[in-house]
């Protein structure tokens, strides 16, 4: 999990979380990102906790307070949308527009189904805005961003607008055997943990199962990290 890391000071850390695991423990059991948490405390007393967080299949940047002061304070960032989010997705088909933005409270499906999540009037607001940041054959590489954050929005509202994110085997109808994995990323994510400095900005690599769909939307690598040095 260091090989992981995006970010660290005295407060917080900030890493690459890889999709398909649970950031923590559930009902039945099994290996949780939480299990990981005991070699990110470099030195302190206490291992990091969850200042929020994501979905398993959801893969990038997860902030985690570093102690019970910092904890509650990136919580309380978090619940009042002081933390800016970038979400990069593929979906199916696409928005006829270049941006927009998506207003659809959410509840839950039904107490059997857990995290589940149903477009519902009188649920809890939910508010996405996005962009296009590129096109292909029958697919679409959206720029989302998260006003609110509620369970499973940007799964709901992109499938609720007709344009399922790809891989999404609970709202887009995707297959359940894994072949294709969720095609959702926390690609990076702005806190401003401190109050006389500029907020922390960081950002996760983009994921190896998203490459061949982005590159077919037009995204090119030009992270510095995958650059060849130079003569």
């Amino acid at each position: 999990m260091v090989a992981r890391l995006l970010y660290r000071d005295g407060l917080m850390l900030v890493i690459d979380k890889p999709a398909g695991m649970a950031v923590h423990r559930g009902p039945k059991g099994g290996e949780s990102l939480e299990d990981h948490f005991d070699a990110l405390r470099f030195g302190l007393p206490r291992a990091p906790s969850l200042a929020h967080r994501l979905d398993r299949d959801t893969s990038g940047c997860l902030v985690l307070g570093r102690h019970r002061k910092a904890l509650a304070a990136l919580g309380k960032m978090f619940k009042n949308g002081k933390v800016g989010k970038t979400y990069w997705a593929v979906v199916q088909g696409g928005p006829a527009d270049d941006e927009g933005s998506i207003d659809i409270p959410l509840g839950k499906r039904d107490e059997t189904r857990g995290w589940w999540m149903k477009p519902d009037p009188e649920g809890q607001p939910a508010v996405t805005n996005w962009k296009v940041m590129g096109r292909g054959d029958g697919i679409t590489w959206l720029a989302m961003g998260p006003v609110t954050g509620r369970t499973h929005q940007l799964r709901v509202h992109a499938a609720e607008s007709g344009w399922p994110i790809v891989g999404d085997n609970i709202y887009g109808g995707a297959a359940r055997d894994g072949s294709v994995t969720l095609h959702l990323h926390s690609r990076e994510i702005v806190v401003p943990i401190s109050k006389n400095k500029p907020p922390v900005v960081t950002t996760a690599l983009v994921p190896q199962h998203m490459r061949e769909r982005l590159m077919a939307c037009g995204w090119q690598e030009i992270d510095p990290r995958f650059s060849s040095p130079s003569p």
